[in-house]
C-alpha cells in the first residue's frame, strides 16, 4: 500500500520541522505564530506532555495554515487520537508491526522512524517511503545516509537529534532527506518563558540558512 507522504503536504514550505515541546496549552496558539510567521509551516507536537492533543486543535484552529501533526507516536491507539485532535500528519520514533497495521486503519500519513538497514527494509515492506531518521548524531549523521541511499533510493528521511543551523544543510544537501528536525528552532526553554520573540528570531535564521542553501 502506498502511504500518504509528509513531503506532499509540506510542499514548497521550508523544509523544516520543529519538535515542540508544551506543557502549557495557552502557548499553543502564539508559538504556532512565531513559527509560521517566520516561515516554518510544518510542526511536530511531541506527545510527551498531557496537554499535546489540546495543543495541536488549538494550532489547527487558529492557525490553519500550519501543518501540524503529532510526534512520538508510539502506540497504536494514539493515531486515531492524534488526527481526532486535528493533526495532519504523525512521526514515531521506530516501528512495530502493531503500528505499522494500525496505521491501514486511521487515515493519516505516519513517519516512522528507522536507522539501520534491517529497520528501513522493514519499514518499506510495510509501504512506508518516508522515514524519521532518529538520533541523528548518534547514528552516523549523513555519513550514514549516503551509505543506505544507494540500498534504498526509493526512502526519503527527516534526520532529527542533533541538528543546527550549523549543520542542517548538510542534511537537506543529500538526495534522500526531504527534511530536517530537531528542537532547537524552538526549544523547551523559550517556550516555557513564553518567549516567542527569539523563536521567531530562531526560525528567521533557519529559513534563511535554508534558502541561502
Amino acid at each position: 500500500m502506498t502511504k500518504t507522504l509528509l513531503s506532499a503536504l509540506i510542499g514548497k514550505a521550508a523544509p523544516l520541522i520543529p519538535v515542540l515541546h508544551v506543557e502549557n496549552p495557552e502557548h499553543a496558539v502564539p508559538l504556532a505564530e512565531a513559527l509560521v510567521s517566520a516561515g516554518v509551516m510544518a510542526l511536530e507536537v511531541t506527545l510527551r506532555t498531557e496537554a499535546a492533543p489540546e495543543v495541536i486543535a488549538r494550532m489547527r484552529k487558529a492557525v490553519p495554515q500550519a501543518i501540524v501533526g503529532a510526534g512520538t507516536v508510539t502506540k497504536p491507539e494514539q493515531l486515531a487520537k492524534v488526527r481526532d485532535a486535528g493533526a495532519l500528519f504523525a512521526v514515531s520514533p521506530a516501528l512495530t508491526e502493531r503500528l505499522a497495521l494500525a496505521s491501514e486503519k486511521v487515515d493519516i500519513p505516519l513517519v516512522p522512524g528507522a536507522v539501520t538497514p534491517s529497520e528501513m527494509l522493514a519499514a518499506r515492506e510495510y509501504g512506508f517511503h518516508e522515514l524519521k531518521f532518529f538520533p541523528a548524531d548518534l547514528m552516523g549523521g549523513t555519513a550514514m545516509l549516503k551509505h543506505v541511499l544507494p540500498l534504498y533510493p526509493d526512502i526519503r528521511f527527516c534526520p532529527t537529534g542533533g541538528i543546527s543551523d550549523g549543520n542542517v544543510m548538510s542534511y537537506l544537501e543529500l538526495a534522500n532527506c526531504f527534511a530536517a528536525g530537531g528542537a532547537w528552532l524552538a526549544p523547551r526553554d523559550l517556550i516555557e518563558a513564553a518567549d516567542w520573540a527569539e523563536i521567531n528570531a530562531r526560525a528567521k535564521r533557519a529559513v534563511a540558512v535554508v534558502a541561502k542553501g
